[in-house]
C-alpha cells in the first residue's frame, strides 16, 4: 500500500464502496444541472453595489453539505481518504485554465484586480501540480510532507483570495454603463467557475490534506 491510497475498512464491503461512488456521481450531476438551471433563470446575479448573497451561498452551501456528509457518514468519509492523491491533484492540474482570465481581461471582461490575480494563482496551481504528481511517485512519505501540506494550503489561498476580490468588486460596482466589473461571474458559462469548480476545488485540497494528516497519524 502506497502513500498515495490509504487503507480503509470499506475495502471488505465492496458493494457498500460501490454505493457511495454512486452517490457522490450522482451528487456531482445534481449539484452541476443545478447550477446550470439556476444560472439559466439569472439566480445568482444581484444589484451593483450590494453584497453578492446568492453566489455566496452558490459557494458555500456545497461546501458545508460536504463538511455535514463527512461528519455524519463513516463510508463517506473512508471513501474521501480513499481517493487516489495522484488522481486528486490531477484534477487540479486543470486550473492552469486560470490563463483565461487573463485573455477575460485584456478583452476587458473582467476588471484586472480580479482576473490577474486569480488567473495567476490558479496557472501556478496547475503548473506545479505534475511536480507534485512525480513527488507522491517517486516518495512514498511525499503526502506526508510539508511542502505537499503548503502546496494545499496553497491552493486553498488562491481560491479564497479570488472569491473575496470577486465579492468585495461586487460590493464596489457601481453599475455605470461602461464600468468593467465582476458581474459575468454570475452568469454562465463563468459561473460554472465560482458555483461549481471553486467549491469542488476546495473539497479537493480538504480531502489531501485529510489524507496527508491520516498518514502522519499512521506513521506516529
Amino acid at each position: 500500500m502506497t502513500a498515495t491510497v490509504l487503507p480503509h475498512s470499506a475495502e471488505s464491503d465492496p458493494s457498500g464502496h460501490r454505493g457511495v461512488q454512486w452517490a457522490v456521481a450522482i451528487t456531482l450531476v445534481v449539484w452541476f444541472l443545478l447550477v446550470i438551471s439556476l444560472g439559466a433563470a439569472g439566480a445568482f446575479v444581484g444589484p451593483p453595489g450590494k453584497p453578492p448573497l446568492p453566489m455566496a451561498i452558490g459557494v458555500t452551501a456545497p461546501l458545508l453539505f460536504f463538511l455535514a456528509w463527512m461528519r455524519a457518514s463513516q463510508a463517506f468519509r473512508e471513501f474521501v481518504l480513499s481517493i487516489d492523491l495522484r488522481l486528486n491533484i490531477a484534477m487540479q492540474a486543470w486550473r492552469w485554465a486560470g490563463m483565461g482570465f487573463i485573455d477575460l481581461y485584456a478583452y476587458k471582461v473582467l476588471p484586472a484586480v480580479f482576473a490577474l490575480p486569480a488567473g495567476l494563482g490558479d496557472m501556478a496551481i496547475g503548473i506545479t501540480a505534475p511536480w507534485v504528481i512525480l513527488a507522491l511517485g517517486r516518495r512514498t512519505d511525499f503526502a506526508a510532507s510539508s511542502a505537499f501540506v503548503r502546496w494545499n494550503l496553497s491552493g486553498i489561498l488562491d481560491l479564497v483570495v479570488a472569491i473575496s476580490i470577486g465579492t468585495l468588486g461586487a460590493v464596489l460596482a457601481t453599475g455605470a454603463r461602461d464600468e468593467i466589473s465582476t458581474t459575468p461571474m454570475a452568469t454562465l458559462p463563468l459561473l460554472l467557475i465560482p458555483a461549481y469548480f471553486v467549491p469542488l476545488f476546495l473539497m479537493l485540497h480538504i480531502a489531501a490534506l485529510l489524507q496527508s494528516r491520516q498518514l502522519k497519524r499512521n506513521r506516529a
